[in-house]
């Protein structure tokens, strides 16, 4: 709280200049960061190469601009893309608060924003309470408190005390952990413990609190919220790296090409060019000399080989396809007003070729809204099971205030805690309402309470519904009503909850002074950690296996006394350890296992936490698509398998292949079985030791990587597999081996921050907005409200993405190759002299509008079968994983198509222009004609070729293929116009070329006969393969067609026996109209899907 000390040189740091940063761009690094991602593209760094060489006029053939401008468009709309996915994606607050510097004290308004990261220091609510919305931070709209310490809440009310606060702080230095703050006060010669429960990060909303104040810790690019703006690894498709290979292999087709033309240019000139003196340009080139010139001419000539345009093509059906995700109502989730997103717009295709689902299973599977069920207190269990048919009576609440919707059902267990003749049953409720970190809401008279997790709330509920009622609670305090008796206990240390220790306990002094440690958490760390004459053990043990049978979440719940003696011996070690400047969650962790020990077990909760809808149904089908589904879940065996049974991702026909039974498997499959080798240190070590030991850690290596990569082996081997008691750190090292080991496409879905790593490592990571926030959104490629819609983006989306890339790049390429391939057959005429056989303004035009926009409509909406057929039958999926579509075979037909068709379009023309005479008596059988014939020829077969590509016809197909055709007529005429040749005599030189070749109609016959030859052999050899060789989406097509004809004579006869049901009802057995159904089912079985549902 002293700027003139903070503005000392040695505290400041030297900046040139400040701008607004997005998420991987400012104003300064766009242009140069974006151009260099660009040119990380192998097309757009060779068209650049290309540019330059066009500048060079010995060896160019062509003007400039027929490169320039295809490439300043596809470089403007790639950086525009770019641009607007930047600032979309960027999910923070631009705003400056340039004033603001550390060791600053700051009043925060309700509802204004939290200029950087600040301790809270006192507010306006009691206990100096502070509620912020952390949606700009973690995308999450609940309301979390933070609350200052008791000290400042004290002392640092008034405006003159805060003015007079000289407290010291040491924390850690600027990092990105949002969740993470270590730190200690040093005021009024004591220490005092920080973390993040007491600060306030910049990008948080204030609210519920009129006004707070705190001292400025991290300002400007030092606050957690600026670290988490760095760079952001791009995620790119396998169809990506292939397209990159495929770039490469047209490269090195291209220089063999110019090449081989170089040097026949060179033997042309030595055996023609040099005798011919009509052909002399007055340079004394040597024949090599000229050949080498002519090597970069036909580089420049066939340039269009590679397509400039196909990068920024892709990015337009990608985002397209994103949008379609986007706007499909069938996965909007109107319960929570969810629609899907798609959160990139580089991945869509790979949604077709997943191999494996990872899937957390709370609030992914499941709904996350718990429920508490049932209870073992002291061996005994209590809580009926209800079946769902039946409509129960509500148990009478024990109190006035409690929660209408809480349900229980067990009568014995009311009359025990009226009785209160039981005190584990007591110690069993007060430890639920005591040990948790969940804060009161009084609203209204209400009290509502916010709970971090679910789990916590349901048990905090159910405690209040039996009587023990959480009230409130300060820093050291907690307020409970007993069976309408409040109490208050000293809160003397919080232990607190996170992955790896999976428990959590409080340490309360109660109003006789006793001290008590409270602790609840999972049965493996609690068993541990037992007093070995706990009566109880086996039958609370054997609650929990029942408890889990039931697919029930469970906890077990204990407690010890303390001696004042022994904590006030422990406090001092704790304090110690929670002021440590460093490595104080290890440090806390010790001294919290030096109190947990010898506990007294209490008993177990078990909470129900049920499926999603559509689960079972999902997992189906996602099955039968060859997909494998693993489930990773923290909890134990015995839940998850039963899980497993109930979602159908495990059968009464599957054997199931226990952990503990995996080295009896390995041995069965001659799995390698290493020795575990044993290191001593020593002092000093000789030359050949170190070896030794070098030696040892490799084969240590190599024996931890063969194990994985027999997990992975044995793992794959099975239809399912569920990973039971993993943390997030090993959730995704699950999905990182699989990925390495059998380089296969991954997805990872999950709904809480314990799944944003296996996210984040899976090729497509997918969030659902559940109940733990949005963290796992936030880290998300794709997000939706429900595990169910999983089966349409996959099923739907993902297979008609896939689809549409692969035809889209096939037919791209082959337009290009029979486009360009005509200048190569044209050069044995031309001696090999780089002249392109085209006019320039047609090759500078061809991919930009010509030939462009009839395939990429195809790759925005065809469609081989209905979203419905492809949810129906899952198998039409396979293709994507098998990669069928889109290869290097594919690829190399695609070449020799296009070779093919350019042999035709050149030759063709050819064989018509010699000889011949027009009807006024003049021969247009020169360049110019010929090149407009085969250019007309050219774009009448690519844009009818896309058409017999098209699988789903639209008004808007139809309309871009005969669109694009009077496109490049109406443009061919204008350039040929003498008006525009007047104006640009030097850029338009093909005056009055189109007017008089087309008007010749042996030149139209010419054109038919050039797209009957290209054309009819491919309509001949699709028929011949829907015929002979159906692929399983024409089997699905050709069966609709016979469905939907049998349906027809289905609906009339069904019609018809209604009618004779309706006059003669005496006649049938029920009343009900299914036997008139069964009836026709019997005649047209096949038909039924499709008229009797």
């Amino acid at each position: 709280n002293d700027q003139h000390f903070h503005e000392q040189p040695q505290f400041k740091r030297t900046i040139l200049l400040c701008f607004k940063k997005s998420k991987y761009y400012n104003p300064i690094t766009f242009l140069p960061l974006n151009l260099f991602e660009q040119f990380k593209r192998a097309a757009n760094f060779y068209f650049l190469v290309l540019l330059i060489l066009q500048a060079i006029p010995q060896i160019s053939t062509l003007s400039w601009y027929t490169t320039l401008v295809p490439l300043l468009l596809v470089l403007g709309i790639t950086a525009v893309k770019d641009l607007v996915d930047d600032i979309v994606s960027n999910m923070f607050k631009n705003t400056k608060w340039k004033d603001i510097k550390v060791g600053d004290i700051i009043r925060l308004k309700k509802n204004t924003f939290v200029p950087a990261d600040i301790l809270l220091l006192s507010s306006s609510e009691p206990n100096s309470l502070c509620y912020v919305e952390t949606a700009e931070l973690d995308g999450e709209t609940n309301l979390k408190f933070k609350m200052a310490l008791e000290v400042t809440d004290k002392y640092l009310q008034e405006e003159s005390a805060m003015a007079d606060f000289n407290g010291l702080i040491e924390c850690e230095e600027p990092n990105n952990r949002l969740d993470k703050f270590t730190g200690t006060l040093f005021w009024r010669n004591m220490s005092y413990a920080l973390d993040a429960d007491k600060i306030l990060l910049r990008g948080c909303k204030v609210r519920n609190t009129d006004f707070c104040h705190g001292v400025v810790i991290f300002a400007g690019a030092d606050t957690k919220i600026m670290k988490n703006s760095g760079k952001t690894k791009f995620k790119r498709t396998k169809i990506d790296s292939l397209m990159n290979y495929m770039v490469y292999t047209i490269f090195l087709v291209l220089i063999l090409l110019s090449a081989g033309l170089a040097i026949g240019h060179t033997y042309w000139e030595q055996q023609i060019g040099n005798s011919s003196w009509y052909l002399y340009d007055a340079e004394d080139y040597s024949p090599p000399y000229r050949g080498f010139l002519n090597f970069w001419g036909y580089i420049i000539v066939l340039n269009t080989m590679v397509p400039i345009s196909l990068y920024v093509s892709v990015e337009v059906i990608r985002l397209g396809q994103s949008y379609f995700i986007n706007w499909d109502l069938q996965m909007y989730y109107s319960e929570k007003d969810t629609a899907a997103k798609a959160r990139t717009t580089t991945l869509n295709e790979q949604l077709g070729q997943i191999h494996y689902i990872f899937s957390d299973k709370t609030g992914t599977l499941t709904q996350n809204i718990m429920t508490f069920k049932k209870c073992c207190i002291n061996g005994q269990r209590y809580g009926k099971s209800v079946p769902c048919c039946c409509t129960p009576q509500r148990q009478p609440a024990l109190i006035s205030i409690a929660n209408a919707k809480f349900l229980f059902y067990d009568h014995y267990l009311i009359e025990q805690i009226k009785s209160r003749k039981d005190p584990e049953i007591q110690k069993f409720f007060l430890l639920l309402a005591i040990c948790h970190t969940v804060m009161v809401d009084v609203s209204d008279g209400q009290i509502n309470y916010q709970a971090a997790s679910p789990d916590e709330g349901a048990l905090v509920t159910a405690a209040r519904n039996f009587g023990y009622v959480f009230l409130s609670r300060t820093q050291n305090t907690i307020t409970i009503s007993e069976m309408g008796i409040e109490k208050t206990y000293d809160v003397l240390a919080i232990l607190d909850f996170n992955s790896d220790r999976k428990r959590m306990s409080v340490i309360v002094r109660e109003s006789n002074g006793n001290i008590r440690l409270y602790c609840k958490g999972a049965d493996t760390v609690i068993y541990e950690r037992l007093h070995p004459r706990n009566v109880k053990r086996e039958a609370t043990e054997e609650a929990l296996d029942v408890f889990a049978n039931e697919t029930l979440r469970t906890l077990c719940l204990c407690y010890r006394d303390i001696s004042d003696d022994e904590f006030e011996a422990w406090n001092k070690k704790f304090m110690e350890a929670s002021v440590a400047t460093t490595n104080r969650d290890e440090a806390l962790d010790k001294v919290y296992e030096e109190i947990e020990k010898n506990l007294i077990l209490l008993g177990a909760t078990a909470i129900e936490d049920k499926l999603q809808d559509g689960v079972p149904e999902t997992i189906s089908k996602l099955s039968k698509a060859d997909i494998k589904i693993w489930v990773l879940t923290g909890d134990k065996k015995e839940t998850a398998e039963n899980i497993g049974f109930s979602c159908e991702l495990l059968t009464d026909e599957t054997t199931i292949c226990y952990g503990e039974d995996i080295r009896q498997v390995k041995s069965t499959k001659n799995f390698c079985v290493g020795v575990k080798n044993v290191q001593f240190l020593k002092l000093s070590q000789t030359a050949e030791e170190k070896q030794k030991q070098t030696e040892k850690r490799r084969k240590a290596e190599a024996y931890k990587e063969q194990q994985q990569k027999n997990f992975v082996d044995l793992a794959c081997e099975c239809k399912a597999v569920i990973c039971c008691r993993v943390t997030p750190k090993q959730k995704a090292m699950v999905v990182e081996l699989v990925k390495k080991y059998k380089k296969a496409i991954t997805l990872a879905i999950g709904d809480g921050a314990n799944d944003v790593n296996m996210i984040k490592t899976a090729h497509i990571g997918v969030g659902i907005s559940g109940q733990e926030g949005m963290q796992a959104v936030m880290s998300s490629d794709y997000s939706f409200g429900q595990f169910r819609y999983l089966q349409r983006l996959l099923l739907v989306h993902g297979r008609w993405s896939y689809i549409r890339m692969c035809k889209f790049l096939r037919y791209f390429f082959y337009k290009n190759f029979a486009f360009t391939l005509v200048h190569i057959w044209y050069s044995f005429f031309n001696g090999f002299s780089a002249q392109t056989a085209y006019e320039d303004w047609f090759i500078t035009l061809y991919n930009v509008l010509y030939s462009s926009l009839p395939v990429l409509l195809v790759g925005l909406f065809d469609q081989d079968v209905s979203d419905k057929l492809s949810l129906r039958f899952p198998r039409l999926y396979v293709l994507g994983q098998k990669d069928l579509l889109f290869n290097y075979r594919k690829f190399f037909l695609s070449l020799l198509h296009g070779a093919i068709t350019s042999l035709i379009i050149f030759f063709i023309p050819y064989g018509a222009y010699l000889q011949t005479m027009g009807q006024d008596g003049e021969a247009p059988s020169d360049y110019q004609s010929f090149a407009v014939t085969a250019a007309s020829s050219l774009v009448f077969v690519v844009n009818l070729q896309i058409g017999l590509d098209t699988s789903y016809w639209t008004f808007v197909n139809a309309f871009s293929v005969f669109g694009s055709i009077a496109i490049y007529f109406g443009i061919t005429f204008d350039f040929h116009s003498a008006g525009i040749h007047v104006l640009f005599p030097s850029a338009f030189q093909f005056t009055g070329t189109a007017p008089n070749a087309l008007r010749q109609p042996y030149l139209w016959l010419t054109m038919v006969l050039t797209i009957a030859v290209c054309l009819l052999p491919v309509v001949a050899q699709r028929f011949l393969s829907m015929t002979i060789w159906p692929s399983e989406s024409d089997r699905v097509s050709k069966g609709l067609c016979y469905f939907r004809s049998q349906a027809r004579e289905c609906g009339y006869f069904l019609n018809q026996i209604f009618m004779l049901y309706h006059r003669t009802s005496w006649f049938w057995t029920t009343e009900s109209t299914e036997e008139p159904r069964v009836l026709c089912r019997t005649i047209y079985p096949c038909a039924t899907d499709f008229c009797l549902m």
